[in-house]
């Protein structure tokens, strides 16, 4: 019965409700308006729109690119003299438990993987980006005061405060590699975007380990007819991962 009620709610609640209307309106169009292309038009742009509200296709096209990359079947045996976290988003003026500014969702798990790989191969943590528009946090620096308050000295956090997309932070890590003579990075990012990060990493000439976090769905999944029920949240994850097919596609072909 519970996930009836859910099943029903979803269709008179956004984005359901619009993809109920919009049905409405091709049919109002082949049997009023007597125009079966036009229905015959809206009616597949709405079913388009919702199998991306639906968390079966969010799986699916979600999943294809989280298992891109697969992180390491060991820790411990690691060569590696370097952790490499790329940012993700921050809010500069929200209140934390030891300062103002918290990290978004996914570079907050990536931090908690970081830290805890941190823990187990005892190297630096190279935290990677900036500021990317005015009324964003400083990612880098704001997760740099997270580790600290997590247990991470200060000897093993570096900070690179200048990157405003994935290109510029493979390009500003390598760079600060260099100069420190660190050659095996382990690279921490989200699992749907580990792919891109590495591409562009090859691009400046290093070969990184990938240790994918921050999942959003499940590779191994099991049908259930709630799965059909149309989700802002699926559309959201699907919105997400087309943009980064799109960008994945752009890096490689134009090296950007």
């Amino acid at each position: 019965m519970v996930y009836l009620l859910k099943f029903g709610a979803s269709w008179i609640l956004p984005p359901g409700i619009f993809i109920v209307a919009f049905f409405a309106v091709a049919a109002y169009c082949l049997r009023v308006k007597h125009d079966p292309k036009l229905a015959a038009a809206i009616a597949a742009l709405t079913l388009m729109f919702y199998l991306l509200c639906t968390g079966f296709v969010a799986e699916k096209v979600m999943g294809s690119l989280e298992s891109a990359c697969t992180p390491p079947p060991t820790i411990d045996d690691l060569n590696v003299d370097v952790i490499i976290m790329l940012g993700g988003g921050a809010l500069p003026d929200m209140p934390d438990v030891d300062g103002e500014g918290t990290l978004c969702s996914s570079p907050a798990s990536r931090v908690l993987a970081a830290v805890r790989l941190q823990r187990r191969l005892h190297v630096p943590i190279l935290l990677s980006g900036g500021q990317v528009y005015s009324d964003t946090g400083a990612e880098a620096k704001i997760a740099g005061r997270v580790l600290r308050s997590l247990g991470v000295e200060d000897k093993d956090i570096i900070v690179e405060t200048r990157s405003i997309n994935t290109t510029q932070n493979a390009k500003f890590s390598v760079e600060i590699m260099n100069e420190r003579g660190l050659k095996r990075p382990l690279l921490v990012t989200s699992a749907f975007h580990m792919r891109r990060a590495v591409i562009n990493f090859e691009q400046q000439g290093v070969e990184v380990i990938p240790y994918p976090t921050d999942y959003m769905v499940t590779h191994s999944p099991q049908f259930h007819y709630t799965k059909l029920r149309p989700q802002s949240e699926a559309l959201m994850f699907n919105a997400m991962a087309l943009q980064e097919m799109l960008r994945t596609f752009v890096t490689e072909v134009f090296k950007v």
